[in-house]
C-alpha cells in the first residue's frame, strides 16, 4: 500500500479512508449528512494509467480539482487533461470517463448534490483493513452505482466518443 501517498482527513471523522482495490484511494472530507445532501468532498488518489468506466450520473454532478498528477476526462464531446491546479465539472447525465496520467493523480472530487462519497462508503474496503491483495468488488460497485442512478456505459477504457449515435445517452 505504500506506493499511495497519505490523503487529507477530517480531524472529526478521521476514519473515513477507502480503498477500491488497487485503482483508488479515497478520504471522505465531507458527507452528506453533514451538508444537508447538498454536496460531498473528497480526497482521492488513483495510481498511474488507472481508469473509470465510461458512466454518467442522473443524480449529481461531478466537479474535480487535480491537486498532483494529472487526469484525462473524457466528457461528451470533450477530451481534457487536467493538471495540478485544473478544475473541470462534469454536468448532470454527461457521460465521461476519467484515467489517471503516468505520475497518477491525485484530486478533490466534489459532487453536488451529494453521491459520490455513500457509493465509496458503500463499497470500497475500510483503509485500516485494505492489504495489498484487497480487491476491488466490481459486481458490488456497479450494482451500488445503479441503484444510486448511475449509468454504466462501458468498460475502463472506453470513452463517449465509442457510444454508437443511436444510444440514448449519446452526445
Amino acid at each position: 500500500m505504500s506506493h499511495f501517498p497519505p490523503l487529507s482527513t477530517n480531524p472529526k471523522h478521521p476514519g473515513r479512508q477507502y480503498a477500491l482495490g488497487r485503482e483508488l484511494r479515497v478520504s471522505v472530507l465531507t458527507s452528506a449528512a453533514e451538508t444537508d445532501g447538498r454536496h460531498d468532498v473528497v480526497d482521492s488518489f488513483m495510481p498511474a494509467g488507472a481508469a473509470t468506466p465510461l458512466h454518467a450520473h442522473t443524480a449529481y454532478e461531478e466537479r474535480l480539482w487535480v491537486s498532483a498528477g494529472s487526469l484525462t476526462v473524457w466528457a461528451g464531446d470533450e477530451k481534457v487533461i487536467l493538471r495540478s491546479g485544473d478544475f473541470y465539472t462534469v454536468p448532470l447525465r454527461v457521460p465521461h470517463a476519467i484515467a489517471a496520467g503516468p505520475q497518477g493523480a491525485r484530486a478533490l472530487n466534489i459532487s453536488t448534490p451529494a453521491g459520490f462519497a455513500e457509493l465509496i462508503t458503500r463499497t470500497a474496503t475500510p483503509l485500516h483493513l485494505a492489504t495489498e491483495a484487497t480487491v476491488f468488488d466490481v459486481e458490488l460497485f456497479n450494482a451500488v452505482a445503479q441503484e444510486m442512478g448511475d449509468l454504466l456505459l462501458g468498460p475502463p477504457g472506453a470513452t463517449p466518443g465509442g457510444l454508437p449515435p443511436e444510444h440514448p445517452e449519446a452526445r
